[in-house]
């Protein structure tokens, strides 16, 4: 098994025992993430992010399967079932990850999910209705925004 295909794994087992801290530790420095709830964080703002999810993921539970990683680069399908903290609704979440690696850290990860299936779970009839739509979408990422903003100026 690549160190790196390693790197990925401890990132889903310390996202499972709710370690926003053994997630951090995973990423460069400069590193970038991408999902479409968080379409553009950079640098530390990668590992609170992780932090703030840890913080407010009881209940989570974490799968992570097809993990393949060579020096450069890898990929993995993954899967988080938890109660989301906005509603208290039940949420499984299915996703593509895909990353690239710099001196045994993930320098780039992108996180591919369909967000109109997430919505409907996450937010009920309001999802189902307007989870497709750039509005919504919109909302949801100004809010998780918000919410990343308020953890960092309270760290």
């Amino acid at each position: 098994m690549h160190e790196n295909e390693r790197l990925v794994r401890s990132l889903y087992e310390a996202l499972g025992r709710r370690d926003g801290e053994a997630m951090a530790a995973c990423y460069a420095s400069g590193a970038s993430f991408s999902d479409p709830v968080f379409p553009a964080l950079c640098g530390a703002e990668v590992g609170d992010m992780w932090r703030m999810l840890c913080a407010r993921a009881a209940g989570i539970r974490v799968e992570v399967a097809n993990v393949v990683a060579d020096e450069a680069s890898g990929r993995a399908d993954w899967q988080a079932w938890y109660p989301f903290s906005g509603t208290g609704r039940l949420v499984h979440n299915v996703i593509h990850a895909e990353y690239r690696f710099r001196d045994g850290r993930i320098l780039t990860h992108v996180d591919d999910f369909d967000l109109w299936r997430w919505s409907r779970q996450a937010l009920g009839l309001p999802g189902l209705l307007l989870g497709w739509s750039p509005l919504l979408r919109n909302k949801v990422r100004a809010q998780a925004a918000g919410s990343l903003g308020k953890f960092r100026a309270g760290r």
